[in-house]
Parts: C-alpha cells; sequence; structure tokens
C-alpha cells in the first residue's frame, strides 16, 4: 500500500511568513530584550550598564511596594474580570429575550467597545472632576465626601469602574453570540423539564456557554494585566501615593520615569511569567470543566 505524498511549494511559507514576523518583531525580540537588561544595571543616562546577575530581581521581591503593588494587581484583576463578566452575561441575557428594537439595543450596547482605554479614562475622569464631574457632584450631594484625587479607595474604586464599563461590551458581544447559538429545541425541552427561570438558566443555559465563559475569562484577564493601563495613566496616574498602582503601570513607572531600566526590566519578566502562569492554570484545570 502506497503513502500518499503531498509536494509542497514555498507558497505556504510565504503565507506564514508574515505572522511569524510579526511576532518575532514584536514579541519574541522585545522579550529577549527585556531579559537580557534584567540582569543589568544601567545608569540613568543610558551610557553605561554593569552586569549584576539576579540583583534586580531580588531587590524587587524584597521591596515591600511591590508586593503590595502585585497584591493589589490580583485583586484588581479579578475584580474587573468578574463584574464585567456577570454584567455583560446579564445584559446579554436581557437582550436575548427583547423582540422590538433589538437592533438598536444591541448597538447601543456595542458602542462602547470603540472607545480606547485612554479616551474612556478621560471621559471618567472627566465625571468624576472636583470641578464639572456630575457624578463627583451626585455623590457628594448624597453626603459621601468623595475624591478619588486625595482618597485611595475612592481612585481604586474609579478605575474599577471605567475598567469594567470599557469591557462589557465586547463580554456582551461574545455572549449574546453564545446564547443566539443555543438550538431553540433545547431551549424548549429545558422549559418542559425546569420550570423555574433562574435553575433552567444555571442548569442548562449556563453550562451551554461554558467554552464562551472560559474564553471571556483569559482575555478578561489579560485585558485587566495589560490593557487597562491607558485608564489608570490617564485618570489617577497610580495615586494617590501608590493606591492604584498595578504590575504594568509600576514598569512604566520606574522604567520610563525612574530611568531604571533594569528594575523595570525585570519587572516586566515577573509579570510576563505571571500571567502565563495564570494563563496555563486556567487551561489546565478550569478548562477541564468545559464541555464543548
Amino acid at each position: 500500500m502506497q503513502k500518499a505524498q503531498f509536494h509542497q511549494g514555498v507558497s505556504p511559507y510565504l503565507f506564514v511568513a508574515p505572522q511569524v514576523l510579526i511576532i518575532l518583531v514584536f514579541f519574541i525580540w522585545p522579550a529577549g530584550q527585556a531579559i537580557y537588561q534584567s540582569f543589568l544595571l544601567e545608569d540613568a543616562f543610558g551610557l553605561h550598564s554593569e552586569f549584576v546577575g539576579f540583583l534586580n530581581y531580588r531587590d524587587i521581591f524584597s521591596d515591600p511596594e511591590y508586593l503590595d503593588t502585585a497584591v493589589f494587581t490580583l485583586l484588581f484583576a479579578a475584580t474587573v474580570t468578574f463584574f464585567s463578566l456577570t454584567i455583560a452575561l446579564l445584559l446579554a441575557v436581557q437582550a436575548n429575550s427583547v423582540i422590538r428594537g433589538a437592533g438598536s439595543y444591541k448597538t447601543l450596547l456595542m458602542w462602547a467597545y470603540a472607545i480606547a482605554p485612554p479616551a474612556a479614562g478621560l471621559m471618567g475622569n472627566l465625571m468624576f472632576s472636583p470641578l464639572i464631574g456630575d457624578f463627583y457632584a451626585l455623590i457628594n450631594a448624597s453626603g459621601i465626601d468623595f475624591n478619588h484625587h486625595q482618597n485611595g479607595s475612592d481612585a481604586i474604586f474609579v478605575i474599577v469602574l471605567i475598567a469594567v464599563w470599557k469591557q462589557i461590551s465586547i463580554n456582551f458581544i461574545f455572549f449574546l453570540s453564545g446564547l443566539q447559538g443555543i438550538s431553540n429545541s433545547v431551549t424548549e425541552a429545558a422549559r418542559i423539564d425546569c420550570p423555574s427561570t433562574i435553575k433552567r438558566f444555571w442548569t442548562i443555559t449556563f453550562p451551554l456557554l461554558a467554552p464562551t465563559t472560559f474564553f471571556l475569562l483569559v482575555i478578561n484577564t489579560t485585558y485587566a494585566f495589560f490593557d487597562t493601563f491607558g485608564i489608570i495613566d490617564v485618570t489617577t496616574r497610580g495615586g494617590p501615593g501608590a493606591s492604584t498602582n498595578t504590575l504594568i503601570y509600576k514598569v512604566y513607572k520606574d522604567g520610563f520615569l525612574g530611568a531604571d531600566l533594569g528594575s523595570s526590566s525585570a519587572q516586566s519578566v515577573i509579570l510576563m511569567f505571571l500571567v502565563l502562569a495564570l494563563t496555563v492554570f486556567q487551561f489546565r484545570f478550569i478548562e477541564k470543566k468545559v464541555h464543548y
């Protein structure tokens, strides 16, 4: 019995080459540079560098501020991911049951996705501004002394609110697509077998959305770690104090503002491995409960 043989030219490699080139230029090369610079100690002007081994890493893990920043980043990412997924799922369920004006309703909910994170941060900063902010006036009129420029808890509330609002749209699109992909026969059979709407959702509908939910969990975790940089930079700049400093923003502050490229590079390497570990954990343990 002869084996089938396929003779291929260079065409497949030419199609793959642009994507490989992009990965090499924008990921592999910068990652390699960051790892290399993390073992160096450079002066503030970048004119002299000295190999110091793991000194930058030892200084980072012995710095209480960095450890506080890491804890805050994990809590911030978990909070943003949870609320953005929960609210988007609730809106998707409601939109899926709308009959009249469904197109307009869905379009309005999707608009926020077109707004860049820095623009979303600017809008939030204006709405909570002590001078012209409507939300600032509304909250303070209720008797709460609110000022996100002076109070760390208020600043955390503002950036979480903006980050969640920004991400709801994309989650809503995927959840709605998942709901509309469920067969009508399954839905009708579920109504007969389970008259309770809430129980029917958690036992039948939500398990069918498990692949979509897992995908969005990974995407939202990455978003909370990296893409919220623009929101924080425009809204609080990591303050007041260091109350809203995330790991990605601390990399920027120490490297670009503090001119400590060695420590900044080491922090970026740690952050890369942290996100990689979280992603592996999600695929290794959480994906096992997902039924496709």
